[in-house]
This record gives C-alpha cells, sequence and structure tokens, in this order.
C-alpha cells in the first residue's frame, strides 16, 4: 500500500484524451487513410490554432511586417475587385463613398482591432473576447451565432476571391478561347487546388505571401500612377466627371447623404482585420516578452493593423478616383471588360498587354492564396470553439477533415453563384461587417467593464457607425444574410446533434489532486476506495451521517470503512471539456473531495478512474436513485449538468472502460 501511495504521490495528473496514433510507427509503404486525416490532431480541443494560429518548429515568429503581407493576402487581394464593384454599386459617387470607406477604416475599424489586439495577443480575437464577456449559454448561442458569420466571411473570401482570379484568367487577352464560358469550371479547379495544398501541409506561407504582395503592390503602384498621369494630362475627364456628379445628384450636401447609403455596398475593403489578430502569434515579439505580457508582439501587431490600414486606405481613395473617370460606366456592368477587374483594365488598356499580362499574373496569384489565408482563418476559428463546446465531432481538431469539409462547401457556393464576383458581394460584405460590428461592441464592453469613460464613448460611437452599415447592407442585400443564416443554422444543427452522441464522452482534459485528496484516497487500509455521492448544496453535519448511515444500510458497507464523500460543484454546463482539480476537505469530521466542474456525472466517472490509475485501488462509488422524470432527468443532464446521475457516470465509464474488470464499481440503492 505504501509502495502504491509513493506511486500516487509523483503521478497526481492524468491525461484523459487520447491522442492519435504517430504516422511515424506505422508500416512502411502501408497507408490507412484515418490516420493520415487525422495526423497532428492536438490532445484537448481548443489547442489547435490552425496554420497560421501559432509559429511552428520549423517555422518562427516573424517580423511584423512579413506577417502584414499573410495577412494582406486577404486584405490587399480586394484591389483585384473592389474598384468595380465599388463602381458598379455607387456610379459617379465611388470616390465620395470610398472617402466615407476609409474613414470608417482609420477612425473605426482600426482603433477597435488595435484594442483587440491588446486583449487577445494570442490570437483569439473579437468572438473570444465576447466568449469572455458573455459566459453559459447565452454566450455559447452567441459565439455560435457569429461563428456563422465568420463562417460566411472565410467561405465567401474562398470562392469570390477563386472566381475573380478566373475572370483576371479569361479576360487576358492571350487566354485560349476555350476558357471563355468556363468560369465555373475554372473556378473549381482552383478552389481544389487550394484544398490539395492544405491537405499536403501549409508550409512557408509567410515567405511566399510576401514575394506575392509585394509585386502586386508595386504593379498596382505602377498601373495607379501610370492612371493619375492621365487624369491630369486629359483634365476633361476631371470636368465631365464632375458635371456628370453634379448633375446627376445636385448640391454637397446631397451628395453626401447619398454617398452614406450607398457606404455599405462597399464594405468589402474592410476585409481583414480579424485574420490580422488571428495570426498574432506568428510575430516576433520582444525578447524581455512574457506569456503573461508580450508587450512586443502587440506593439508589433499595432504596426502591422496600422500600416495595413494606410497603405490599403491610399489604394482605395487612388483607385476609385482613376477607375471612374478613365473607364466608361458600361464596362462595370456584367460581361463588360471591367467588370471585377477595373484596375487590369487599366492596367491592359496604358501599360500594353504585356504589362496587363504580368499584373493579370499577379492578381490570380494573390487572389488564389487570399482563399489560403481565408482557409486558415477558418481552420483557426472552428477547431478553437466547437470541439471545446463539444458540439463537433472529435475529428474536427485535426485540419484535413476540415479541409474537406471546407473545399466541399465552396464547390456548392461556386455552382450556386456561378461563379459570379457581384453575386457574392452582398455576402461576403455582411460576414465583414458583423464580425467588425461584434468586434466594437465588444472593446465597448471592456472598456465599460473597466470604468473607461472616454473610450467607452469613443467605441459606442464607431460600434452604432457599423450597427448602422451592417443593417442597411442587410436590408439592401438580405443575400448576405440569408447565407449567414444557412451557415448559422448548419452550425447549430452540427453543434447540437455532436454535443448529444459526446454527451457520454469523458470531458475531463486532465485531473489534479492535491496532497489531502490524494491521502484520503491513498491512505486506505480496508480494501477498496469507497466513495460517496453527496449533493454540495447540503453541507450540515446530519446530512454526511444520515447519507453515510444509508450508503452502509442498502449497500451492506463496514460499519467502520473509511468512506470518502465527492461532492461535484457545476459551474458553467454549457463548456464541455475542462482541467479538474480535486481538493481534500475536512468537514464535520468527514472526508470530502470537492471538484468544481460543468457536470456531474461525467466528472465522476473521470475521478473515479484517476484515482484508479494514481493509487492502484478499485474505487467503488455508492448513489441513491434519482427523482423525478427519466426525460426530465436527461435534458438536465444534457443542458445542465445534472440530472440522472447514476446510470449516466455508469454508462460514461462503460464507454470509457471496455474491460469490465478494469472498471470503477458503481453502486445504486
Amino acid at each position: 500500500m505504501r509502495k502504491q501511495y509513493r506511486a500516487a504521490r509523483k503521478d497526481t495528473v492524468t491525461t484523459l484524451s487520447r491522442p492519435p496514433a504517430d504516422p511515424a510507427n506505422r508500416p512502411k509503404n502501408s497507408f490507412k487513410l484515418k490516420p493520415w486525416l487525422l495526423e497532428g490532431m492536438p490532445d484537448t480541443s481548443g489547442k489547435r490554432q490552425g496554420p497560421h494560429g501559432q509559429p511552428s518548429e520549423s517555422h518562427k515568429p516573424q517580423a511584423w511586417w512579413k506577417v502584414m503581407c499573410l495577412t494582406g493576402l486577404d486584405y490587399f487581394s480586394t484591389l483585384g475587385y473592389q474598384p468595380a464593384i465599388a463602381a458598379l454599386a455607387a456610379g459617379l459617387l465611388s470616390p465620395l463613398a470610398t472617402l466615407l470607406l476609409v474613414t470608417a477604416t482609420l477612425a473605426g475599424a482600426l482603433p477597435v482591432y488595435r484594442r483587440v489586439a491588446k486583449e487577445s495577443p494570442r490570437g483569439e480575437g473579437s468572438i473570444s473576447m465576447l466568449e469572455r464577456l458573455l459566459p453559459r449559454w447565452g454566450g455559447k448561442l452567441f459565439v455560435l451565432a457569429l461563428l456563422g458569420f465568420a463562417a460566411t466571411d472565410f467561405m465567401i473570401t474562398i470562392t469570390l476571391s477563386a472566381a475573380d482570379a478566373t475572370a483576371h484568367l479569361i479576360e487576358n487577352p492571350f487566354a485560349p478561347e476555350f476558357l471563355e464560358g468556363q468560369n465555373v469550371v475554372i473556378t473549381l479547379a482552383l478552389i481544389a487546388g487550394l484544398g490539395i495544398v492544405f491537405l499536403r501541409g501549409f508550409k512557408e506561407a509567410i515567405n511566399v505571401a510576401v514575394v506575392l504582395v509585394g509585386a502586386f503592390l508595386m504593379l498596382n503602384l505602377v498601373v495607379i500612377a501610370v492612371s493619375i498621369g492621365h487624369v491630369f494630362t486629359e483634365t476633361r475627364v476631371i470636368t465631365d466627371w464632375w458635371t456628370a456628379l453634379t448633375t446627376s445628384h445636385g448640391d454637397p450636401i446631397m451628395m453626401i447623404a447619398l454617398a452614406l447609403l450607398v457606404f455599405p455596398r462597399l464594405a468589402l475593403g474592410l476585409s481583414g482585420f480579424e485574420t490580422g489578430v488571428a495570426v498574432m502569434p506568428q510575430i516576433k515579439g520582444h525578447a524581455t516578452d512574457t506569456e503573461a505580457n508580450p508587450a512586443g508582439r502587440i506593439k508589433g501587431a499595432h504596426k502591422l493593423l496600422t500600416t495595413a490600414a494606410i497603405i490599403m486606405s491610399s489604394f482605395l481613395i487612388t483607385s476609385s478616383f482613376t477607375t471612374v473617370m478613365l473607364i466608361p460606366a458600361a464596362e462595370f456592368q456584367p460581361g463588360g471588360k471591367a467588370d471585377g477587374r477595373a484596375l487590369a483594365y487599366l492596367a491592359h488598356r496604358f501599360l500594353g498587354d504585356g504589362f496587363g499580362t504580368v499584373y493579370d499574373i499577379s492578381t490570380i496569384a494573390i487572389l488564389w492564396f487570399a482563399g489560403a489565408s481565408a482557409m486558415a482563418g477558418l481552420l483557426n476559428l472552428v477547431p478553437r470553439y466547437l470541439p471545446r463546446y463539444g458540439m463537433a465531432p472529435t475529428w474536427a481538431r485535426a485540419l484535413r477533415p476540415l479541409v474537406l469539409v471546407f473545399t466541399v462547401i465552396a464547390f456548392i457556393v461556386t455552382i450556386i453563384f456561378q461563379a459570379d464576383v457581384n453575386a457574392q458581394g452582398g455576402a461576403y460584405a455582411t460576414g465583414v461587417l458583423v464580425l467588425i460590428t461584434s468586434a466594437s461592441i465588444a472593446v465597448t464592453l471592456s472598456a465599460r467593464r473597466k470604468k473607461q469613460k472616454g473610450q467607452v464613448i469613443g467605441f459606442g460611437l464607431i460600434s452604432l457607425v457599423f450597427v448602422y452599415t451592417t443593417v442597411v447592407n442587410s436590408i439592401e442585400r438580405p443575400d448576405g444574410l440569408k447565407i449567414a443564416a444557412l451557415f448559422i443554422l448548419g452550425i447549430l444543427v452540427v453543434s447540437f446533434v455532436s454535443r448529444m452522441r459526446r454527451a457520454f464522452e469523458l470531458r475531463a482534459t486532465h485531473i489534479r489532486m492535491d496532497q489531502k485528496a490524494l491521502e484520503f484516497t491513498a491512505n486506505n487500509t480496508h480494501g477498496p476506495v469507497r466513495i460517496i455521492a453527496h449533493e454540495p448544496k447540503h453541507l450540515s453535519a446530519s446530512r454526511y451521517r444520515e447519507k453515510l448511515q444509508h450508503a452502509q444500510q442498502a449497500n451492506h458497507l463496514p460499519v467502520d470503512c473509511d468512506a470518502v464523500f465527492i461532492e461535484i460543484i457545476v459551474d458553467d454546463s454549457s463548456d464541455f471539456e475542462q482541467e479538474l482539480q480535486v481538493v481534500g476537505k475536512e468537514r464535520h469530521g468527514f472526508k470530502i473531495l470537492e471538484v468544481h466542474s460543468n457536470n456531474v456525472p461525467n466528472t465522476l466517472a473521470a475521478v473515479l478512474l484517476h484515482i484508479r490509475d494514481v493509487t492502484g485501488f478499485m474505487p467503488h462509488i455508492y448513489f441513491r436513485w434519482t427523482e423525478g422524470n427519466p426525460i426530465s432527468n436527461l435534458s438536465k443532464f444534457l443542458f445542465f449538468g445534472e440530472g440522472e446521475i447514476a446510470p449516466v457516470t455508469r454508462e460514461v465509464l462503460r464507454e470509457a472502460e471496455p474491460d469490465i474488470t478494469r472498471r470503477p464499481w458503481v453502486h445504486v440503492g
């Protein structure tokens, strides 16, 4: 017994999750699909952060400007289609509406996400901030809804970017004629290629991003500089634009009012901020950074967000002026030469087809890689939340199954929209705006909690602006809201089905017992460890004596048995997995094991298995039958972590330990 107790003191932590088999241990020349799909799956949910969520051993943190290129795949690549969509949506008012967009970027989204970066330096993002501010089931449901909008944002980024890359390919004058009209097929091929890249492993993404973003921005700088030169040498285009503007829309006040109305349609130019904070762990901080205070990483993230916003704002303003003034309005319409590719149109027109082809190749590459950045965003979000909530199958922690699922969804979205860039703009804008609005609300609530009145007012006003923008966009283009609703519905259905299917799993990721708890369970001279389940709401001495006497009478326990009571205190039943701390206490002369958890039966099963493993003794637990309707008790278990405790504890033990001779005993009387 003493030898077993010494062993127990050395092993006070149990990891209950089972890591996937190491592919290196498989025989050579053998391939099994399941181990390959689950390769690299972390032991516990909430740890996987996606390809860009945390630096790997082979890819160390990088300078902030390199990581900016990674986020710029999503953000900067919108130059491929944003000017054309803005001109189509706002017409002659496009430059003025773009100025409003830039104002919202620099005075709204930028300060919001600088605050988000400061409060979530490990890449959790604004959704995690709201999760902390809104706990329990209400918070979980709100997070699931936000995940639906985030899925809309990232998924449409994949399909829209691939569709626009296809448009640049087909419209190139050197493209083979047989590609004409094959937009859907080409877009599907690009998305399939993206999926293959992630299935093989997405390495060295930052270095590739630096090359692509650097080349793309330089080419755009040349195109816009040459276009501005044409604007000032052909001054009539400015006069013609202003005359048409004043004739169509009246005085400046009316123009501003109309620009405010169309401004929400340009919201695609706000994308990239959520990705910017998601990849924060990739940013190299100071040597003095600590896990608790990564000041250097936060400073680098602030530089990343500010620099990216300034660069993008400059390109958006200049591109909106030049494209509206130099491209006939008819060319922006569906089927026109500038449809979804306004800057490419100017590149071919003013710099020749040779330079235009180089520009097209650069645009196709960055748009395709922007889909990779969006895929990484999805692979960062879903495993972080759903498996931890118990609202996704365990395989959702692995990358490859998720890549296959997201690729199939992207195929479906592409076929529904027929690879039309303009048709997907509303859904994209809806996802972007909801994420930015939620981030604004999150930082407002955070400032309020910290009693920072000035920031509460400032962030509150920003929140109102984005709420207005989101509402107007949803009313004008309800297709985005409908698509987001479908994603939310899908997530909710999958979540609750998965939660019910995983209800009988062991939910403890780790278990730790303090010294006194070890002494209560390991210092045993009377055979098995006898544990009595006790409701922590009744802590009087008489209640403990009554419970002990009932166990002795109903289950024939020896009068002199050294029984230990166990009490599970349910904190937040909406949580699924967590680390357990078993604390030993003495109350009224009785030995108590106290555990804070999210449920009762699964926690009891996990603690029993842990006691068996670290003491070498077989635990026996004693219950009373639970009163009440079985269906009602089942609902209480699923949603509140309580209910029919005894049979559920036994069922969890049965699934966790198939060997009946090693399974802790459950007694009910």
